[in-house]
């Protein structure tokens, strides 16, 4: 059974970190782009960041460039989102996709979706507050 399953997510102050995961079940990440997303209530599904699937070029949105980093262990079949310095506007329910068909990151940043499909996790909930 093909599954992605986000988790890490949860209550923060301003200014902490959060690390969330992506774990795959069923096919090997390595294979795919990844990509995570975040969408807070009322608002449009944002894409956050982007790791290819071939030679590891990682895509930042503006909003979060320089503060969170994507990462890929190879080993346990996951993706990771570091998040740090985190900002009340960063609360949101978070998705990764894993994404086939072409790399997922472009020379000048995402290009998702990437051409042939993806698989989607349930989400985990980030909440910045004090």
């Amino acid at each position: 059974q093909v599954q992605l399953v986000e988790s890490g997510g949860g209550l923060v102050q301003p200014g902490g970190s959060l690390r969330l995961s992506c774990a795959a079940s069923g096919f090997n990440l390595d294979y795919y782009a990844i990509g995570w997303f975040r969408q807070a209530p009322g608002q449009e599904r944002e894409k956050i960041s982007c790791i290819s699937s071939s030679d590891g070029s990682t895509y930042y949105a503006d909003s979060v460039k320089g503060r969170f980093t994507i990462s890929r262990d190879k080993m346990k079949n996951t993706v990771y989102l570091q998040m740090n310095s985190l900002k009340p506007e960063a609360t949101a329910l978070y998705y990764c996709a894993a994404g086939w068909g072409g790399p997922g990151v472009s020379r000048n940043g995402s290009r998702w979706p990437v051409g042939g499909g993806d698989y989607w996790g349930r989400g985990t909930q980030v909440t910045v507050s004090s």
